[in-house]
């Protein structure tokens, strides 16, 4: 049975108020040696009745205390209460808010030790990111100067120049995604909404990937096949978009099976558009699904690397398209396929459309 502080309290003076009373009756009737032995066993009650009082007002209190904070330094949350946060009785009420203040305390240094975990794992990724072109083009340009006795012809020079050049490219493209990624984190770079129509440009990226998808048999199609032939009017920034759905393509393209398909659906619904890229590969792990979006994180991390890229292409879309009051939801099947899908809201005046 489990009382309220002020109900104990009630008891317990009920109690004392009976002792006093019955020994104030009783007390002026007895001989001095009685009446001596009765004040005695009064003050023995009355004593024992207010250290009950402090045992099960204060004491017991504090020891819940003592036991909520062993269960905290265990990280058994679910067994501490503050259901009743508010109550009248104050030392449960400082229980309570200890316990509170103490989860999110821990709940703190938990996320500090996840952050710092995922800087030590991004800045050993981005030096090694950094590393690899860096090194291919120090390499092409030092066996050139290191050739005194002009043993290479020019056009093995201009051979090794050119592949110094293609590195420092892929250094360029990944400083710059690092800027970018950057800009979007912070909310510097503002999305220049417009209307433009989706259908348009999914086609010219499916041009711009052509010879990527014909390199692995790759069917690339849009569906439904019957869309409107005024197209899919978004409100957007054209230019971002086009960065994303590029990204999806071409991750979609890689990732997928040879002599594969890649399916591009546009879903108009009443006040958006959902936009969903779909492959047939190999598909993607639950564990690694809620992981793919962050900075150079790579599922298969030799056959990414292979395939190229800075491993930030994900990043910068999921920032992007957040941007854009929306977000890319992830669904796969081990063995099936992977589905990219987010929405992009649909015009509600009559504006110029932007190809």
């Amino acid at each position: 049975m489990n009382l309220s502080s002020r109900t104990i309290a009630i008891l317990i003076a009920l109690l004392v108020a009976g002792v006093l009373t019955t020994y104030a009756r009783i007390g002026p009737t007895l001989p001095f040696r009685e009446a001596f032995l009765a004040a005695g066993v009064t003050v023995a009650a009355c004593f024992l009745l207010i250290y009950l009082s402090f045992e099960a007002l204060i004491f017991k209190e504090i020891n819940g205390i003592y036991a909520g904070l062993e269960h905290i330094k265990r990280k058994e949350f679910k067994k501490l209460s503050s259901k009743f946060l508010f109550r009248p009785e104050p030392v449960k009420r400082v229980r309570d808010e200890i316990l509170l203040m103490a989860e999110r305390r821990q709940q703190e240094l938990d996320e500090l030790v996840r952050l710092q975990a995922l800087r030590r794992e991004f800045l050993a990724d981005v030096s090694h990111e950094l590393k690899t072109p860096l090194f291919a083009a120090q390499g092409f340009v030092h066996t050139i100067l290191d050739d005194e006795d002009d043993d290479i012809d020019l056009a093995t020079r201009r051979k090794f120049l050119r592949k110094a050049a293609a590195s420092l490219d892929t250094l360029d493209a990944l400083v710059q995604d690092l800027v970018t990624i950057a800009q979007l984190e912070k909310g510097v770079v503002r999305m220049r909404r417009q209307r433009f129509d989706l259908v348009a440009l999914v086609l010219d990226i499916f041009e711009l990937l052509e010879q990527q998808a014909a390199r692995r048999g790759t069917t690339v199609e849009l569906f439904p096949p019957t869309l409107p032939e005024t197209g899919l009017l978004v409100v957007a920034d054209r230019n971002r978009i086009r960065q994303v759905l590029v990204n999806l393509i071409d991750n979609a393209i890689k990732y997928g099976r040879d002599n594969g398909r890649v399916v591009v659906s546009l879903v108009e619904g009443k006040t958006s558009v959902r936009i969903a890229v779909r492959d047939d590969g190999s598909g993607i792990a639950p564990e690694h699904q809620n992981r793919i979006f962050e900075r150079f994180y790579r599922i298969d991390k030799s056959r990414s690397r292979e395939s190229g890229g800075s491993g930030l292409g994900l990043a910068i879309s999921k920032h992007i398209v957040e941007a854009h009051k929306s977000t890319i939801k992830v669904k796969s099947t081990v063995g099936e396929g992977t589905t990219l899908e987010f929405k992009l809201s649909k015009p509600k005046g009559g504006s110029p459309v932007s190809n």
